[in-house]
């Protein structure tokens, strides 16, 4: 998956990589070429006395050397933009990837996982394009030129070469071949910590209610003991390795000593050329030292790799049309035909067998206990799951033969859980509609009981709205929700307990303000509080996923059981009445 991803996402940047491989080769070539002219300064300067050949030799060094730092800082610079630029794309793709997903799919990797994979593991990887670019492209040049100019200046220690080279590469392949395991157990135990950190950050008010603080920090405690504990078996690994490494390295410049010493005794090799050698074989084994390093790097990449791979690979349940239907003209009618769903790996279906239709300028409201399916049913309009059978349509449309962002755009969705975007109370609206006018955002704070509370606010529609809308109360939250929605004025507006934030008060001005709103569209209702419904033109009863009751408030009270039990938990005989 490392390759097939770094092929995917490199390409683009092809001549940039071929720039930074002639660089790092003139680089390496100098680097190659210094220690033969240090050899001819020991041999034909200092032996002979001739300072001029010194002074010849080393001026060619220091050009040597300019060219070599300059090929290598250049190389390095170029590399650098290149692994950035690799890491953003792939970010991206992973974003907007995990934008295509439906609930199934963010549930089954979880969101701790999906933010750990787009920061943590695309890091990983890019670690790696950096130090591909600056080490391991140099390593087989160097490894390979250093071979050729050591047995050019002496064959007759080459076996030393044979020797060390491949118990190095032993020693090393053993040392990565345990580092494996570890990094995938790392990242497992990253996404947990991040898990649990989530939930507690998320569910701070809950923890606190029940007094749960020592609870929380003990899982937090487990699950970064694990981290520690998987991180320090790791690292013993990994420490085996430069020790390892550097063992080898010294043994060898001992042996080369030691051997060469009693050749150039001998008459066979001169000090130069032993002193070149000797640096070769140092050259040598540093490059398979940093074949090594990368090696180290390599399996914890190759796991984020394959973490990337599964999300990027991942087909979304709820898929668009390959050839959608020409869209028909917003309407507003939403139909359920026959509708059942069940969850995967359910035994039993959550809904079965739905069937009801809303109507422009009517409001169909639905309620019923909690676990009846109405959630659900929900969440099947806007298709963030696909029937199991039957059909919703609208306007006459199967959602499923919608192009998804013409489908979005005739739903208006306020969800029972208000979220707001950092930004402003501005730029939060115009999120139903950007176009959309300073006039028309005060014409919908107006419906949606907003308008005095933004007004008081010290910049108005520019006042800032923190992440997530912490900063303004749950009602007011639940109403900037609501014109949000307003402002866009879709064909169906759908409304899943948005109203259960608001008091009585504020909930009947506001269904009253709705009506002219909703002269040429379909609204759906979901509620638990009856007082929010009772008024509806439509009432869909739920109960473990049927419908047991549809028709108005009160012709259910006369027939629905279900409802006139609902009825008579929250509101008096009188007032039901």
């Amino acid at each position: 998956m490392l390759i097939r991803l770094g092929r995917r996402f490199l390409r683009p940047y092809t001549r940039q990589i071929a720039v930074i491989l002639v660089l790092q080769l003139i680089g390496t070539i100098a680097s190659l070429y210094l220690p033969r002219l240090n050899a001819d300064i020991i041999d034909k300067g200092l032996a002979a006395g001739d300072i001029a050949t010194i002074w010849g030799y080393g001026g060619g060094m220091l050009g040597v050397t300019l060219v070599q730092v300059a090929c290598s800082i250049a190389a390095v610079y170029v590399g650098a933009k290149v692994a950035m630029a690799f890491g953003r794309d792939v970010r991206q793709e992973l974003f907007r990837t995990v934008e295509t997903f439906a609930d199934r799919e963010v549930n089954h990797f979880t969101p701790a996982s999906l933010i750990t994979r787009n920061t943590n593991d695309v890091t990983q990887v890019q670690t790696l394009i950096v130090m591909t670019f600056t080490l391991l492209v140099v390593a087989p040049i160097m490894c390979i030129g250093g071979i050729i100019m050591a047995l050019r200046e002496d064959a007759g220690l080459s076996w030393l070469l044979l020797v060390a080279v491949p118990l190095l590469v032993i020693c090393t392949g053993l040392i990565v071949v345990n580092l494996v395991p570890g990094y995938r157990a790392m990242q497992r135990k990253l996404d947990g910590i991040n898990r649990v950190m989530r939930e507690q950050i998320t569910g701070i008010r809950v923890v606190r209610a029940f007094v749960r603080e020592p609870e929380e920090v003990r899982r937090f405690g487990d699950a970064n003991e694990e981290l520690n504990l998987v991180t320090l078996r790791v690292g013993r690994i990994m420490a085996l390795m430069f020790p390892s490494i550097m063992m080898i390295l010294n043994v060898s410049s001992a042996a080369v000593l030691w051997f060469g010493g009693h050749r150039v005794n001998d008459g066979t090799i001169e000090l130069g050329a032993l002193t070149a050698f000797l640096v070769y074989l140092t050259m040598i084994l540093m490059s398979v030292m940093m074949a090594t390093f990368m090696a180290a790097m390599i399996p914890r990449a190759a796991v984020s790799a394959d973490r990337i791979g599964e999300v990027l690979d991942t087909v979304p349940s709820v898929a668009p049309p390959e050839h959608p239907d020409p869209a028909p003209p917003p309407r507003g009618v939403l139909r359920f035909d026959h509708v059942s769903f069940r969850y995967p790996g359910a035994d039993d279906p959550v809904l079965s067998d739905v069937s009801f239709t809303a109507e422009p300028g009517k409001t169909t409201a639905i309620i019923g206990s909690t676990g009846s399916g109405k959630s659900t049913l929900i969440s099947l309009i806007p298709r963030l799951f696909d029937v199991t059978d039957g059909s919703v349509s609208v306007d006459g449309l199967d959602v499923r033969r919608y192009r998804p962002e013409e489908l979005w755009a005739r739903i208006g969705l306020v969800p029972q859980r208000a979220l707001l975007f950092a930004g402003t109370v501005a730029t939060n609206l115009r999120f139903g509609n950007p176009d959309a006018t300073d006039e028309e955002l005060w014409d919908a704070l107006h419906i949606a009981q907003g308008a005095d509370f933004v007004a008081a606010m010290p910049d108005g529609l520019d006042t800032p709205i923190a992440q997530g809308g912490g900063n303004v109360s749950g009602g007011q939250r639940q109403r900037l929700a609501i014109a949000r929605a307003l402002v866009r004025r879709p064909a169906v507006y759908v409304f899943d307990d948005a109203f259960s934030a608001l008091d009585v008060a504020t909930d009947a001005r506001l269904r009253q303000a709705l009506r002219p709103v909703l002269r040429t569209a379909a609204m759906i209702v979901v509620a638990q509080r009856v007082s929010t419904i009772r008024d509806a033109d439509q009432i869909i009863v739920l109960d473990n996923g049927r419908i047991v009751g549809i028709g108005t408030h009160e012709g259910l009270l006369a027939d629905c059981a279900t409802y006139a039990e609902i009825v008579a938990s929250q509101l008096t005989a009188a007032e039901a009445a």
